[in-house]
């Protein structure tokens, strides 16, 4: 591009968060899929989608993986292979399913939804009814909900279904909440809860995960002043659809949800001089730097990282896996070269 055509170009900063993009457990659950297949060849089975992003899902089943939603679904022929259960957890029926049919499973869920579960565990254990905050039918409110006896899970989605939960016994509750929500939402859920039920026990550590809450953080940060605020992410992924709402909070003019830069109606946009741009935990690099270069090529485009914390987290792969050598070609699919 010469000079005269890049001056002609209206200025636009984009405020880029951070962090942003995938999570531990997200890169963690990848990188299970990436390794079992090149330990055990192709195909390998997910049941569900390994994480909500359509992009990450059509990159590996172009590696060899197949995604069904029930175990049943796995031809004969290939009972050998490994599956793979999605990052959100399973109910418990799912492995017992998996070694009823003799399938060699392996278990992709996030450690920190592990912990959910635990704690889920633990409120039963110790005689309390369990009060689940969350979205019902996401699946990692199915598969927490599934490690208890059917009946020992009321679901609580909103201060209104706060208001209105009767429990048999209100002296005898512990909650705990799904991973991705939105903190402000939850804080008023929980306050709620406890406003009418004093004795409601607190899980042994906060559920929310780390990731959400830095992505929410960074984002309250970007939001002000933002014509638009761009957020990477499917339409199925909570944790991206809370940071869409996030950013309008903050005070953000406008907030959309995008997949890749194609669905950006540039029409659609009018005068926009600052553009918030950050990614939900399931979202790959390479769609922001996809959108990022969209950017380029229709504004004269300054990026401005808005960092708040370096996050450190590595989670361990299964053990059957920490003896592939894993590359950075292995995952140039979703973080670029």
């Amino acid at each position: 591009m010469n000079m005269a055509s890049s001056t002609a170009l209206s200025p636009l900063t984009i405020r880029l968060c951070g962090p942003r993009g995938f999570c531990a457990g997200v890169d963690r659950a990848i990188q299970i899929v990436v390794l079992a297949l090149k330990a055990y060849g192709a195909p390998v089975y997910v049941r569900h989608e390994i994480v909500h992003n359509r992009y990450v899902v059509e990159g590996l089943e172009a590696k060899g993986a197949i995604f069904v939603e029930e175990l049943d679904e796995i031809p004969e022929e290939h009972r050998a292979q490994p599956v793979v259960f999605s990052a959100h957890g399973v109910p418990k029926s799912v492995p017992e399913d998996a070694v009823a049919r003799n399938l060699f499973y392996l278990d992709a869920t996030c450690p920190l939804v592990s912990k959910v579960h635990k704690q889920a565990m633990r409120h039963q254990r110790l005689g309390r009814h369990v009060v689940l905050i969350g979205h019902a039918g996401h699946p990692e409110v199915i598969g927490t909900m599934g490690q208890l006896p059917e009946g020992s899970v009321s679901l609580v989605e909103t201060i209104e279904d706060a208001d209105a939960y009767v429990p048999a016994d209100p002296d005898n509750l512990g909650f705990v909440t799904q991973t991705t929500l939105s903190v402000d939402d939850t804080a008023g859920v929980i306050a709620r809860l406890k406003e009418r039920f004093p004795n409601l026990t607190a899980p042994a550590a906060d559920s929310i995960c780390y990731a959400t809450t830095n992505r929410q953080e960074a984002v309250k940060q970007a939001a002000p002043g933002c014509d638009l605020f761009l957020v990477v992410g499917a339409p199925n992924s909570s944790n991206s659809k809370r940071l869409v709402e996030v950013a309008l909070r903050a005070g953000a003019k406008r907030s959309l949800l995008v997949q890749r830069a194609a669905e950006i109606d540039w029409n659609d946009l009018g005068e926009i001089r600052t553009v918030g741009l950050s990614a939900g935990a399931s979202a790959p690099e390479v769609i922001v730097d996809e959108i990022i270069e969209a950017f380029r090529a229709r504004y004269d485009t300054t990026v401005e990282l808005a960092d708040t914390v370096e996050e450190t987290e590595n989670f361990l792969v299964n053990r059957e896996l920490r003896g592939i050598e894993l590359t950075q070609a292995d995952m140039a699919f979703v973080n670029g070269e």
